[in-house]
């Protein structure tokens, strides 16, 4: 296998109409569905018994697959066989993990461990049914009364996960003739929510409030504004403040999904909305994730009683799933208090995020501006970052490359967490050095040639 060094020798010459071409690689699920033959005619359409023109539904998935193995946007799950801290054995191979969202260490955190197992003797394994029938359980009720106490807000709802609570918020909140107004590097669940709910999306460009105004008020229909409070793979803090002044001009409700910002920034890992100053009156809804630095799983929306009630009362992926195994809640409670107390560790995350940006910006390396634990370094072409990928897995790095349609151009997330130390971040930042000089030669276009349909976690 060749070195991304010598990829790129072999690849520079054709870079720049590589690039050209980037609009047809990540318009992916646009090219299948408006391939057709010469004559005009669906090649995947035959004609059934009854004399229909009918796609094939077979041939449509064999078609999608050929595309993507040739823009090289085929996904592979990878198995871990052990995890210890930021190690990693995968495929035999023993790897320090730099894509890991468990920014404050806390999956395998002793108090954890042991409130989950004590938990599971006393109440079992599953809740049983759903929230609604016999499944809530006083472990739910007592994770949802201490978020709603740790980020001062009177009520909180737990679900699933995130992308089931996105979902609950549009379809309960919104309805047909309403707008669903969002920033455009927004998560892919806030961007399907508004499937659920009817209502008109609308998205304005990355983190620009004066695009956001002017399509608000071109807009009629009661007003949702949604962001990320940190995004998924740009790692950039929305502009909040902004955001809630806009809101209660427009006399709009906005709700920000703090998946990526609770534990690690704000007073107390409160998140971006704390961190910004504002009250739950400016920011009536919030999202927390409970399996990114909380190191558990599942998802509660935070906010005010009238809107939490509805939400519980009309949200159908609250009232039509099974509730969330009450032993977990339990262990993303002794998370809570870990996370509130422990600002030792964001103290040490942010100490890892200036060593890392430095030792970048020493080796040439251009990231993306950011000063969260997601530390995107943006490389551009799928084969080269994947390459790059594998080039450093070989030399012992667990880095995630990023595609379209993820992203609207490819990239490595790197990730910091506490479980990282100093030299863990020197060894990587001499493993990705050579890549600097690979990407000085990258062509470099203005406007991304397409937007993401909402970034992954």
């Amino acid at each position: 296998m060749k070195p991304f060094s010598t990829v790129l020798s072999d690849k520079r010459s054709t870079l720049a109409d590589e690039f050209e071409g980037n609009a047809q690689r990540v318009a992916l699920s646009q090219r299948v569905l408006a391939q057709s033959s010469t004559t005009g005619v669906d090649s995947r359409r035959v004609m059934n018994t009854a004399g229909n023109n009918r796609v094939n539904i077979h041939q449509r998935l064999q078609e999608a697959a050929e595309l993507r193995v040739e823009d090289d946007l085929v996904r592979h799950r990878r198995m871990l066989t052990q995890r210890k801290d930021a190690r990693v054995l995968s495929d035999g191979q023993r790897l320090i993990n730099f894509s890991s969202n468990d920014y404050l260490g806390l999956a395998q955190h002793p108090a954890m461990i042991s409130a989950m197992q004590v938990a599971a003797q006393n109440c079992g394994v599953g809740a049983g049914a759903s929230h609604v029938v016999c499944g809530h359980h006083a472990e739910h009720s007592a994770l949802e009364r201490a978020l709603a106490e740790w980020l001062g807000y009177p009520r909180a709802l737990l679900f699933g996960s995130g992308y089931l609570a996105n979902l609950a918020v549009a379809q309960a909140l919104l309805r047909s003739g309403d707008v669903f107004l969002q920033d455009k590097l927004n998560h892919a669940s806030l961007i399907d929510s508004t499937r659920l709910s009817q209502a008109q999306l609308v998205r304005y460009p990355h983190a620009d409030v004066a695009a956001a105004r002017r399509q608000a008020q071109a807009h009629a229909g009661a007003l949702l504004i949604a962001t990320d409070g940190v995004f998924s793979m740009d790692g950039d803090i929305a502009p909040l403040a902004e955001l809630a002044a806009l809101a209660r001009e427009q006399e709009g409700l906005l709700y920000v999904d703090e998946a990526h910002a609770i534990g690690v920034i704000g007073p107390e890992g409160r998140g971006s909305a704390a961190a910004a100053g504002l009250s739950p009156e400016e920011v009536p809804l919030l999202l927390v994730t409970l399996g990114k630095a909380l190191g558990s799983y599942g998802a509660v929306l935070v906010g005010a009683e009238g809107i939490i009630e509805h939400i519980a009362q009309t949200a159908r992926p609250y009232i039509y799933t099974t509730a969330l195994p009450p032993a977990l809640a339990v262990a993303a409670l002794a998370a809570v208090k870990l996370a509130r107390q422990d600002q030792w560790r964001r103290n040490k995350l942010a100490a890892l995020i200036a060593r890392f940006r430095l030792g970048a910006r020493e080796r040439g390396l251009q990231l993306l501006a950011s000063e969260t634990p997601i530390q995107p370094l943006p490389i551009g072409d799928n084969t080269l970052a994947m390459q790059a990928a594998r080039d450093l897995e070989a030399r012992g790095f667990l880095v995630a490359a990023i595609r379209p349609p993820s992203v609207p151009e490819a990239r490595l997330r790197i990730t910091l967490t506490v479980a990282h130390e100093n030299q863990d971040v020197d060894a990587l930042l001499d493993a990705l050095e050579p890549l600097a000089a690979i990407l000085a030669h990258r062509p470099m276009g203005g406007e991304a040639v397409s937007e993401p349909d909402g970034v992954a976690c």
